[in-house]
């Protein structure tokens, strides 16, 4: 099973409001993730039709999207900000979708001028009206999107680019990757999509089975956790950056706006310190921004948060000392 293999098809979906969230319509009322059209791949040998250059692919991105956040992340850890560009997108999110607009971390579309990111989908695929979403990957050669199914990005970013990045860092090490590809599958379909699958239930059925997932996974993961200082033991993998990426929202949106509220990341020793220990790492907290998180999710689901208002907290102490270097001895 792959990161996004459980979507509906186009025709299960329809408009939330003004916003163009899509959200399932099935009976039971359960959330699908509409499917994503690009699926290119970016491979060092050029088989691809897409080979790996400098200079050659650019990164459209929102800091408030989980999925966007991985690639921003891979990026980092591998170096690779001189090698494959990148522009971030408005966090508040209308009817025409993802905007680039001046702002506190986001502003105009540096490669092609584009005011709308749909504006990357219609060039590539004229007439199209399938999903838009970030991260989307950018061919300055051809024109055009290479992806915009997340967890390929990650991947490439972190397996094709050699060339160029950080030799000291491999994030998807060949001897782990089945298991590595086991795990992530059910952290998606658990917690990083579980969460979605809260908050965008639209029946009691639908939303307690989404819940009972997600914390039996993070009671699981939790207990994990407690003897190994990554997901892989001593080797921060792709797994430990799709993980965190859900972690980092979780107090601050999903606990309230999604109602994921059994149990808060504060409440798990081994998961919060596991969180606190990547977060003080310049890829994963410097490239974290918790007011852009703050405002898409609160001011861009109207269905959910009618009012649009963007609450005060939490206070997080995301500095406080973990200990987590221990377990790595």
């Amino acid at each position: 099973m792959s990161d996004t293999s459980v979507v509906a098809s186009p025709a299960d979906f329809t408009l939330y409001g003004d916003y163009g969230l899509k959200s399932s319509t099935t009976p039971k009322g359960a959330f699908a993730r509409p499917p994503y059209g690009f699926r290119g791949r970016i491979t060092a040998d050029g088989s691809s039709g897409h080979p790996a250059e400098p200079g050659r692919y650019h990164l459209y991105v929102s800091l408030a999207c989980p999925w966007a956040h991985r690639s921003i992340i891979v990026r980092a850890l591998k170096k690779l900000e001189d090698v494959v560009s990148l522009s971030v997108v408005d966090p508040v999110r209308d009817g025409r979708g993802w905007a680039f607009r001046e702002g506190p971390g986001h502003g105009p579309d540096p490669v092609n001028g584009f005011r709308l990111l749909s504006e990357a989908y219609e060039a590539s695929e004229p007439g199209y009206d399938g999903h838009v979403s970030v991260p989307v990957l950018w061919d300055r050669t051809t024109g055009r999107i290479v992806s915009n199914n997340f967890p390929d990005i990650t991947i490439d970013l972190a397996t094709q680019f050699e060339q160029w990045a950080h030799p000291g860092v491999d994030l998807y090490p060949a001897d782990l990757r089945t298991e590595i590809d086991a795990l992530n599958d059910r952290i998606y379909a658990a917690v990083n999509n579980g969460v979605y699958r809260c908050g965008f239930a639209t029946s009691q059925e639908a939303y307690d089975e989404a819940v009972t997932e997600l914390f039996a996974t993070l009671d699981e993961l939790d207990e994990r956790l407690a003897t190994r200082r990554y997901l892989f033991g001593d080797r921060l993998t792709e797994a430990d950056v799709r993980l965190w990426v859900t972690l980092a929202r979780f107090d601050t949106v999903y606990v309230t706006h999604f109602k994921a509220n059994l149990r808060r990341l504060v409440d798990y020793p081994n998961l919060w310190a596991y969180a606190r220990d990547l977060y003080q790492r310049p890829a994963f907290g410097g490239t974290t921004d918790f007011d852009h998180i703050k405002r898409h999710y609160y001011r861009t689901h109207p269905q959910i948060n009618p009012t649009r208002i963007v609450p005060a907290g939490p206070v997080l102490d995301w500095d406080a000392r973990h200990d987590r270097e221990k377990l790595a001895s």
